[in-house]
């Protein structure tokens, strides 16, 4: 009867040199890609927090959404998302008529947002770009919605000042715009929303102008 040794025993327990490198190789490996992709998710949320002006995605609520399309009741046109994250007041505001774009900073979200217009059946209807909001001219809507921050609102209400035309209406979720009297208001808290039509804060301007100049 042959009879193992102990050091044979010992010899045969030991995983071999090469299986050793390439369990390390592959752990390696599984490593390297995990922090790939985490540098790749992450980025697109990152990149924008070291702006300037950050403009971070937080989820539109229904109440929201209700109090936006109540603004723009008896409106029609084209629509514009300033900032749209998730899709959800563009895809809204299309199933209401509108043809409606969505501009947001993170592809990941401009993506989903495609997905989701799809899925809801109104892609036809909807456009989502990947942009800096700062690089994009909105003279071509007639309704635009922003929610947005208020380290922003006094650049973007010169901005918008200048580019919509008379007809359009501008309608802004959670912080109001500096100086423009809002023509309607609606809601309470967080889901307050205030509404601008460009006649208003567009005549104001030459007055305030004029009013500025006599104090002089």
């Amino acid at each position: 009867m042959f009879v193992k040794s102990g050091e044979d025993e010992l010899h045969q327990s030991k995983p071999s040199s090469g299986s050793r490198k390439y369990w390390g190789l592959l752990g390696t490996g599984v490593l390297g890609g995990t922090l790939v992709l985490l540098y790749a998710v992450a980025t697109p949320f990152v990149t924008p927090a070291l702006r300037k002006i950050c403009l971070p995605f937080v989820p539109a609520t229904s109440a929201q959404i209700e109090n936006v399309l109540k603004m723009l009741r008896l409106r029609t046109g084209s629509l514009v998302d300033i900032g749209s994250g998730d899709g959800r007041i563009v895809i809204a505001a299309a199933k209401q008529g509108f043809k409606a774009v969505g501009y947001e900073l993170n592809p990941w979200l401009v993506w989903y947002s495609r997905y989701k217009a799809w899925r809801e059946g109104v892609h036809h209807n909807t456009e989502f770009y990947r942009s800096d909001l700062w690089k994009v001219c909105f003279s071509q809507y007639t309704n635009v919605v922003i929610f947005g921050v208020p380290q922003m609102m006094s650049q973007l209400e010169s901005k918008l000042q200048n580019e919509l035309k008379v007809t359009a209406k501008v309608v802004a979720c959670r912080f109001p715009f500096p100086t423009w009297l809002p023509d309607d208001i609606t809601g309470e808290g967080i889901d307050t929303v205030w509404a601008y039509d460009a006649q208003t804060f567009k005549l104001a301007k030459p007055e305030a102008s004029a009013v500025a100049s006599n104090e002089k």
